[in-house]
């Protein structure tokens, strides 16, 4: 990742996690670890290993673009677009589900898309463009309309023993305010549709954007979507759409 960006998006993450008084802001230890782990991510390894999956099952890049019917060149581009409609599949898919179709073609078992080697695998591939512009395309299609507007309506609706929906959490009325100790984040200044997937501080593991979609929803008493499903891809694309523009970096690094 190019220096400037990475400090960039640092002192983003960094200024949220202080936000509204040292009461709510990390730990100085914490902080320290924070700050170390910027410049040596742990997640690191882990997209070393996705990239030796991605060789042995996939091909590499050079199969995976060849699978997309992009050239090798322009993969990068072509990756930063994603979630996309793929039409051999007829549907809008994430960048995983495409792999997992590629493994099967290829003659291997495909990684499910909840299994830790599928998020290695996800976050190195998608670490193919990092500093590319996000460039979903949410208007691309009908099918790419129907998806945004699946993922608004799942991002909207209240559901669930507490009757929160993720807008709850994540409008504008609420950013910043503190919950269980930390600040409600602007998922698109943020950057979350190019940061992920990241490095969870808390959890001491590599997790993609879908995973930590499911944590909330298990936090908010939230019936939890299956990864892969349509409704978790369209709210993937609503959200990633938020961070049209910013540059893709990863992997990330979250609390």
């Amino acid at each position: 990742m190019k220096t400037g960006i990475k400090i960039a998006l640092s002192l983003v993450l960094l200024s949220s996690l202080s936000f509204a008084g040292d009461q709510f802001a990390m730990s100085d230890a914490d902080r320290a670890m924070y700050a170390e782990m910027l410049e040596n991510n742990p997640a690191d390894i882990m997209v070393a290993t996705g990239g030796e999956a991605l060789e042995e099952f996939c091909g590499g890049s050079a199969g995976l673009a060849k699978f997309l019917k992009v050239s090798e060149a322009d993969l990068p581009a072509y990756i930063a677009g994603f979630p996309r409609y793929i039409e051999d599949f007829k549907m809008v898919v994430g960048l995983d589900q495409v792999m997992q179709v590629l493994m099967s073609q290829n003659g291997h078992k495909p990684f499910a898309l909840k299994d830790a080697k599928m998020f290695e695998m996800l976050a190195y591939a998608k670490s193919l463009a990092n500093d590319v512009a996000i460039n979903i395309d949410v208007n691309a299609n009908d099918h790419m309309k129907a998806a945004y507007a699946l993922g608004e309506k799942t991002f909207n609706t209240k559901r669930g023993g507490r009757g929160l929906s993720c807008l709850s959490c994540h409008s504008q009325d609420v950013i910043g305010s503190i919950l269980r100790t930390q600040p409600l984040p602007d998922l698109g200044v943020q950057s979350s549709g190019g940061t992920w997937p990241a490095y969870r501080m808390t959890k001491s593991s590599l997790r993609t954007m879908q995973r930590r979609f499911q944590g909330c929803m298990k936090n908010a008493l939230l019936d939890v979507l299956p990864i892969g499903s349509p409704e978790m891809v369209a709210l993937e694309v609503f959200v990633t759409d938020k961070a049209k523009g910013q540059p893709i970096a990863i992997p990330g690094l979250k609390r």
